[in-house]
């Protein structure tokens, strides 16, 4: 099978999945027109409709009311929207993109109230709604610093300028799907995946790669070296598309399935076999019939290129959970407005652009490793070395934490005996041999450090050695969380809150609440603040129907993901957190989750 054959195979399969998605009917009115409200001061209020593409609001019936009464509100500036010929209405205005509303209170001293907004809009494909109302409690500031009225010339599509957040990383980026135009919108994509090429969801991939150009020998040119990589990264790119594609539609991140001790052992136990080939245990290859039958396909078409985008595709899945914000952001807009097309294309982008470096790997690891001798075998041995490395990453999230240490230490000391660690160099050693006599060494004084941290009862890899400060560990000064399992056990402690509420979904094998908890919840600051609130922690590691139902809950197709509730139990609109968020930033979003 040609490489080309198993990218229309692909195609195919993405354009099945996209019409079945695509020929769905109008969605829900409270998905199709996404509404929230704040208020700006002590006499403003914004309210916002998130209008998805393909759906408009009637300008003339938009309208607002308060509840009490005694709260008065003035003339809403609702923006000019685009002219339309309307079979019931005859010509009217509509409203499409981001539609902001700026509204008076000439009440002094109103308090918390709810603002009632009506509305009633239209679906481009001949499905009107009836008039509907949503609510928001609104709580006005005690201030009184003015901000000017948004001007009523405002373009529908204007987002509000304001130094607050726009609402957290995944809806932005979902606002950036439904804002812009289709190319745009897949170079955005793309830009993403660049920039995530550069994070350690994608190193795992390199060693992977790069074993695979090595171990097809001497005789493999640029470009042969350069088909082999596109099969690869290809394979990563369309598994995004399709399997991102139909995960945003039922409502969960497939790759979170997956995460799992039984699946990644699987994949860890993959890595191992291919490690233990390229140190010399054996050798892996085919039965010597079908390989020499195989033998001339591969010379005269490329033969292995399907089995090397079969791995691209793996990889894809195995990095899923760890790509959360763009990934989720194109789910949220595939699942809110079912534009599989747009979306689908967005994650192959993203998965080209995440592949992009790995194509230069791909081309030239060859070229830069010697070509021949004794040195191949200590090549072998690095890329084995990686190889288990990956293995070791892929099951650590699901591995207690001294099973890790002991893992990183082994991997640490074995590898610097064989630099020469322990022997002495004769005189007249090369620079080269000193060199990589030093580079041992070093890594020889890391894995004893581990192994002497684990023995002193230290839990962290990245400072065995705390527990020396004084004879015991340094205590983390993250807070300590609430767990719960159910939505019913979520809204009763809503119910009960006496502060405003975090919460905060996590899991086993989510790299990135790891690394919140690490290094944004440890932070001093930021864990006085958060002892402000009442902290909750929805823990969905088992995947099961109560983690999926918490999930969909709040629209999240997976971890990390933090909720805001004020003290009422109602979410904080625009103040979600999806993926990691280092602590001066997060500080940021806590005051803002008080006001």
């Amino acid at each position: 099978m040609t490489l080309r054959l198993f990218v229309l195979l692909w195609l195919a399969l993405a354009s099945f999945t996209a019409n079945a998605l695509f020929s769905s009917g109008p969605i829900d009115p409270e998905q199709a027109y996404r509404f929230s409200a704040r208020a700006l001061d002590a006499q403003t209020i914004e309210a916002r409709w998130d209008v998805q593409p393909k759906y408009y609001l009637y300008r003339h019936k938009i309208s607002f009311a308060a509840d009490p009464a005694t709260v008065k509100l003035g003339e809403p500036a609702i923006p000019r929207g685009e002219e339309k010929d309307d079979e019931f209405f005859g010509r009217i205005e509509a409203l499409r993109g981001t539609v902001v509303v700026r509204i008076p209170v000439t009440t002094a001293g109103a308090g918390t109230f709810v603002l009632k907004a009506s509305s009633q809009g239209c679906w481009d494909g001949g499905v009107c709604y009836p008039p509907i109302t949503q609510e928001a409690t609104i709580t006005l500031a005690a201030s009184t610093d003015a901000v000017p009225p948004a001007p009523t010339s405002t373009p529908a599509t204007a987002p509000a300028t304001t130094s607050a957040p726009a609402g957290d990383e995944s809806s932005q980026i979902a606002r950036l799907l439904a804002g812009s135009g289709f190319w745009i919108a897949v170079l955005s994509f793309f830009g993403f995946g660049l920039l995530l090429s550069f994070t350690p969801c994608v190193f795992p991939m390199i060693p992977i790669l790069s074993s695979i150009i090595v171990n097809h020998g001497h005789a493999v040119t640029h470009a042969r070296a350069f088909t082999l990589s596109l099969a690869y990264v290809l394979g990563m790119a369309a598994t995004y598309a399709v399997i991102g594609v139909a995960a945003g539609f039922s409502g969960t991140l497939l790759s979170a399935a997956m995460q799992n001790a039984w699946v990644l052992g699987a994949f860890a136990l993959v890595f191992v076999a291919l490690a233990f080939s390229m140190f010399g245990f054996y050798e892996l290859q085919l039965p010597s019939a079908l390989q020499a039958k195989l033998s001339d396909t591969a010379n005269k078409q490329g033969g292995s290129l399907p089995a090397i985008a079969l791995m691209g595709a793996l990889s894809a899945l195995i990095v899923g959970p760890c790509v959360a914000a763009p990934l989720a952001g194109a789910l949220l807009y595939i699942a809110q407005t079912r534009d599989a097309i747009l979306g689908g294309a967005a994650l192959f982008a993203m998965g080209m652009g995440m592949g992009a470096p790995l194509l230069l790997v791909g081309v030239f690891s060859r070229s830069l490793l010697p070509k021949a001798g004794p040195w191949m075998r200590a090549v072998n041995r690095f890329f084995g070395v990686l190889l288990l490395a990956t293995a070791l990453w892929l099951v650590s999230p699901v591995l207690p934490t001294w099973v890790s240490m002991l893992g990183w230490a082994a991997l640490l000391i074995v590898p610097a005996i064989y630099l020469h660690a322990l022997d002495p160099l004769p005189p007249q050693a090369s620079g080269w041999l000193r060199f990589w006599k030093g580079i041992g060494v070093a890594m020889l004084l890391a894995g004893a450090a581990l192994l002497v941290g684990l023995l002193g009862g230290s839990r962290d890899p990245l400072q065995p050695l705390t527990f020396l400060r004084g004879g015991s560990a340094a205590v983390s000064p993250a807070p300590t969380f609430e767990k719960l399992k159910t939505v019913t056990e979520l809204d009763a402690r809503l119910a009960s809150a006496q502060k405003p509420v975090l919460l905060d979904f996590y899991a086993d094998w989510c790299v990135s609440c790891k690394e919140m908890e690490k290094f944004t919840f440890a932070d001093p600051v930021v864990a006085a603040k958060m002892r402000e609130f009442t902290l909750l922690k929805a823990d969905v590691t088992a995947n099961n129907d109560d983690d999926k139902a918490l999930l969909k809950r709040f629209g999240l197709f997976g971890p990390p993901g933090i909720i805001f509730f004020d003290k009422a139990g109602k979410e904080i609109g625009d103040l979600r957190v999806v993926g990691y968020m280092p602590a001066a930033q997060f500080i940021g979003i806590l005051q803002q989750a008080q006001k």
